[in-house]
């Protein structure tokens, strides 16, 4: 029945081999007139002697000197030459054994034609070992069928060698072990495994199976490979009676492959026990399941274990242990890779991929990564397509497309343009060069598209802000056939939250639960974090909460989520809670928790979290961590304190350092220490903008004009650009941008007709443009236009005009929210009862029930000590004044002792709550409102 499902090869009628030399073609020569010449019988015996002692050279030229002579060789000799050219897989001189053959003008015998059919299929021309098989007719047998059928298996052409085997059976032939194994291969992949599965219930039958070594082989790599069925593979192994060293090595790899390197690691075991001594192949294998485990300690045993039985030079055991020191040692170093790869003897094509790879990997490496590609290319030792993937992947971290380009040349010159894993890393360096055209060129021209190359550029297109073009590849893979996996689903997500596509997000949210991916621990992630970078960080934490396997990422994530929108003890309970189920945090982890601090000026939660670090979990402070501290202290208003912690660092500060130094010295107002970190920021680094626009606003908020001046006239020398600050919402699937004073919307008359409205409306209510945040000297009147042509604002009024009161307008912003901007929101929110969530580049900013519900908090403890302090929430850039100011509201009356400036027209009120923590109205203005509005619960 099965016979009928199957394709079999059509017959074609080919020419017999003719000679050359048309005397000897008429005439064969029997082999008996060779026994009549007296040297014959010592230089055949001569030639096969040189033949097993692998001199092939000498037994050519012995061939060589027999034609010069006259002593023409017979069919023994011929076969015993193409048999070693076989086995040495010397092609070359095997096909010119065939055309002597040919020349000789001797009948071929079953014997030879079956060698060259093996010579022609391991050479991979499986088109001229067919002609051959097809040429002997009635004389095939046994060993001339399972030739062919291998040929097929091991030239990709599996529909053909399985039609073979079902031939031969037709023909009356009874397969051996040689021919079972060769049909099994090729049913060792997903189309052809329900046939293997078949055929395995005829190797049962036949008794081959409990055995034969190679047929219990080909059955483990036809489940593992077919249908990645590691149980059955694993009964197959555990049936076999008797194993060597290959069997053991094939099953450790295939579980090393497959994803269970702990699996591979106990079985390496199991073979030790059971006296078996490893080889290089297993060895190789092992190390590369501790590479995956990144089991460190384990692997450097095994170094030691290869050394002892003297593989640790050997090329495929030197590429797991420069793979596995680059994946596996600690802080992601390499040195001790480069160790390895420095001492091996000799060095191929993998050992050169292998170190190129984990400088590319470990980060930070990529231009060291070039100098080894430059050296290996000066060598002589020609790349593969593993060794260009990865030197594009380089050339993508350092965002150097043209160097990508030149080495692409090289690409196409060895004719590995069309391997999809180059494409595909071609496709990611255009991608994060942010040139999406020509990686979308790349794309188009590739051959053959799997998922990895959709994957790719529609990550590329996510990471670049447009969602649009990813989604529509999306819909493309969907209709392709070839479905999706949970990175696209993960890309796509990010993509979303790139652009605070929250509705997007909820779409794909829907497929996931539809799709069955939801309990992928890599899309749990990524929806967490989608739900919490638009904004909705309930729903982040409810798909948190849902997730039944965590890792260090999705707990960094949502106390990240938690931090960002300001909520700094839920990120805190978060940490502590991650701390106690015994996930080990890393080095990301403490600067979300670090942030969270800052947010809310928790100086001494933040030192508490920062002494941390390296006495309870081992983990040295990094630069990012440093910044977060001086940070914390610096917007805090400790800026002397935050001088002496740059000062004492281990190292020297960076330009991440001084540059939030200096935003501390913009919010505090102290410009001759601003401009002293600006200097530094400017010598480590002179073509930073950000380092000039900071002491440009810094110098513009205390109105020194002539060095506003004099800076943009530098910064237009040196041609730094400033960002351009923007806006954007979604609205119905569509993304809508604005920038200051835009006019370019549809619906711009709508839009600036309902701020005109609000403006009005918001006056009425006590709000008072605060002019110090336009930086250009303008008059009064014409700044306080500016602040109302801020593209949060138009955003605002967008949303107002757009969406339904039910829904919060959601708001993201590429720049720091200005401060005015964050007032009139306050006003706008309670003018409208509209929640308002603004993303800048820095946090969340959520705006509800007026402008109480984002004020200062005070903690309670501080207070015992004879003075409290006070952190700087929104809107407030003016000193506090020394003095004594009396609470009033709930509770009983206390006095709280201030210890910064205050202008005189400042009032602060403050409002006990259950919490131990006070919250007050900010200016003398959102005073009037305290009548209006009833004061805000924590």
């Amino acid at each position: 029945m099965i016979n009928h499902c199957l394709c079999l090869p059509a017959k074609i009628v080919i020419p017999p081999f003719k000679s050359s030399n048309p005397s000897r073609q008429k005439q064969k020569i029997p082999s008996s007139e060779f026994l009549k010449h007296p040297q014959f019988e010592p230089l055949k015996n001569r030639l096969i002697r040189l033949v097993n002692g692998g001199n092939l050279d000498q037994a050519f030229s012995t061939l060589d000197l027999m034609t010069q002579q006259g002593i023409p060789a017979d069919l023994v000799t011929y076969s015993v030459l193409l048999k070693w050219c076989i086995r040495s897989r010397d092609f070359t001189r095997g096909k010119l054994v065939h055309a002597r053959l040919i020349e000789s003008g001797l009948e071929f015998d079953t014997v030879v034609l079956n060698s060259l059919i093996s010579l022609y299929s391991k050479s991979g021309d499986w088109e001229t070992a067919k002609l051959i098989f097809e040429s002997m007719g009635s004389t095939r047998d046994l060993v001339s069928w399972s030739a062919m059928i291998s040929c097929f298996a091991h030239n990709d052409r599996e529909s053909e060698a399985i039609a073979t085997f079902y031939e031969m059976l037709e023909s009356g032939q009874y397969p051996n072990q040689f021919c079972f194994a060769a049909v099994i291969r090729a049913c060792s992949n997903a189309k052809n495994a329900w046939i293997g599965r078949v055929i395995f219930g005829f190797v049962i039958k036949s008794g081959y199976f409990e055995s034969d070594l190679c047929v219990g082989c080909a059955l483990i790599d036809m489940f593992t490979k077919g249908s990645r069925d590691l149980v059955s593979a694993g009964k197959v192994f555990d049936n076999m009676p008797d194993k060597n060293v290959v069997t053991w090595t094939l099953m450790i790899t295939r579980y090393a492959q497959l994803g269970f390197p702990r699996d591979a690691i106990g079985l390496f075991l199991d073979m030790e026990f059971s006296g078996l001594v490893p080889d290089r192949f297993t060895l190789s294998s092992v190390i590369s399941a501790c590479a995956e485990l990144e089991s460190f300690q384990l692997g450097q045993q095994l170094h030691s274990q290869a050394i002892r039985s003297g593989l640790a030079l050997d090329v495929c055991v030197g590429c797991s242990l420069v793979d596995m020191y680059a994946k596996c040692a600690a802080g992601g170093s390499v040195d001790d890779s480069r160790k390895v790869f420095d001492r091996m003897p000799d060095h191929n094509v993998m050992s050169w991929t292998a170190v190129i790879t984990g400088y590319v990997q470990c980060g930070g490496r990529d231009k060291e990564a070039f100098e080894l590609f430059c050296e290996m290319i000066q060598r002589r030792i020609s790349p593969n397509h593993f060794t260009f993937s990865s030197i594009l992947k380089a050339c993508g971290n350092l965002s150097d497309p043209h160097m990508g380009e030149q080495v692409f040349t090289h690409v196409v010159k060895l004719n590995l343009a069309s391997v999809n894993c180059v494409g595909n890393s071609l496709i990611s360096m255009y991608a994060r060069s942010g040139r999406m055209e020509d990686a979308r060129k790349a794309f188009d021209i590739l051959f053959e598209k799997n998922l990895v190359s959709y994957n790719t550029i529609v990550d590329g297109y996510a990471k670049n802000l447009d969602s649009e073009e990813a989604f529509e590849l999306f819909y493309q893979i969907e209709n392709t056939g070839i479905g999706v996996n949970a990175f696209t689903f993960a890309s796509l997500l990010s993509g979303a939250a790139s652009i605070g596509a929250i509705s997007k997000g909820e779409q794909l949210h829907a497929r996931l639960l539809k799709s069955g991916f939801m309990s992928d621990r890599c899309v749990g992630n990524a929806l967490t974090s989608m739900y919490s970078r638009c904004g909705n960080i309930e729903a982040a934490s409810l798909v948190f909460n849902e997730m039944s396997d965590r890792n260090v990422i999705s707990w960094t994530s949502m106390i990240m989520g938690f931090a960002k929108h300001g909520y700094a003890r839920r990120a805190l309970e978060i940490f502590n809670e991650m701390v106690e189920t015994g996930t080990q945090p890393n080095e990301v982890t403490y600067i979300a928790v670090l942030s969270a601090c800052s947010h809310v000026g928790m100086i001494a939660e933040g030192w508490k979290h920062f002494n941390s670090m390296n006495k309870e979990h081992r983990i040295v402070p990094r630069m990012e961590h440093y910044a977060c501290m001086v940070d914390l202290l610096g917007r805090s208003g400790f800026l002397e304190e935050a001088v002496k912690f740059i000062y004492s660092m281990p190292f020297k500060a960076d330009a991440l350092v001084w540059r939030t130094l200096l935003g501390a010295c913009r919010v505090n107002g102290n410009t001759e220490l601003g401009r002293h970190a600006a200097k530094l920021i400017l010598e480590l680094d002179p073509r930073d903008p950000a380092a000039y626009i900071l002491l440009s606003n810094l110098y513009a908020s205390t109105g020194q004009w002539d060095d506003v001046v004099e800076i943009r006239k530098n910064m237009k020398e040196r041609k730094l650009i400033k960002e351009a600050g923007c806006s954007w919402m979604e609205i119905e699937n569509k993304v809508h941008k604005f920038h200051v004073g835009d006019t370019s919307h549809p619906r711009a008359r709508e839009i600036y007709s309902e701020l005109e409205r609000l403006a009005c409306k918001i006056e009425d209510m006590g709000y008072i443009p605060d002019t110090d945040f336009v930086l250009h000297d303008v008059e009064e009147e014409q700044k306080e236009q500016y602040l109302f042509q801020h593209s949060e604002k138009i955003a605002v009024a967008f949303g107002l005009i757009s969406t339904s009161k039910s829904k919060p307008i959601r708001i993201f912003k590429n720049l720091r929210v200005c401060g005015d901007c964050h007032t009139a929101m306050k006003f706008i929110s309670v003018a409208t009862g509209r929640e308002i969530v603004v993303r800048d580049s820095n946090r969340f900013h959520h705006i509800k029930d007026g402008p109480f519900g984002l004020g200062f908090c005070i903690e309670w403890p501080k207070l015992l000590k004879g003075g409290c302090y006070i952190s700087q929430g929104s809107g407030l850039t003016d000193q506090l004044s020394k003095g004594v100011i009396k609470l009033k509201f709930k509770g009983p009356v206390r006095l709280v002792k201030i210890r910064q400036v205050i202008p005189c027209w400042f009032l602060l009120s403050f409002v006990w709550a259950p919490s131990h923590r006070f919250y007050c109205c900010i200016s003398k203005r959102e005073a009037k409102m305290w009548e209006a509005f009833p004061p805000c619960n924590d």
